[in-house]
């Protein structure tokens, strides 16, 4: 009989089968339990050459571009507002959206949410905009 830990037992081992390390089981609750400041990137994951970011927010952002790579944005909480010069994007939880590259635009919150982006590595969270809310990502 196969229950959820003999499953998530059997994905351990076959991880470590091809000679790469096994992946870890990341809950995004604890780890957005585990810090409070605003705006502050915190990887949760690698996906090849992107990184998996959560962070808090509340308020607005800068308005900045990322040149060579898209954004994309998961809200897990709250309510996100990504303004563009098209118009503006609202993201309840669940919903996603992706900044294509080279896209000016400028998250914000009017309470606080919580979110994941998916980004390439090395993106700099202000694009090429350097403000007191350039952040490098640490991790969770």
């Amino acid at each position: 009989m196969t229950t959820p830990e003999t499953t998530h037992e059997s994905a351990h081992e076959a991880a470590h089968g091809n000679g790469r390390p096994a992946a870890a089981v990341v809950n995004i609750a604890e780890k957005l339990a585990g810090f409070t400041e605003q705006w502050a990137p915190h990887r949760i994951a690698r996906v090849n050459d992107y990184d998996v970011k959560i962070a808090k927010i509340q308020g607005g952002f800068i308005w900045h571009t990322h040149e060579d790579t898209d954004e994309l944005f998961l809200v897990v909480s709250g309510t996100l507002t990504i303004r563009l010069r098209a118009g503006d994007v609202v993201l309840n939880p669940g919903e996603i959206y992706v900044v294509p590259r080279g896209v000016e635009h400028c998250p914000q919150s009017d309470g606080e949410a919580a979110i994941l982006m998916f980004e390439l590595a090395g993106t700099v969270n202000t694009g090429g905009e350097v403000s007191d809310r350039t952040r490098e990502p640490v991790d969770a």
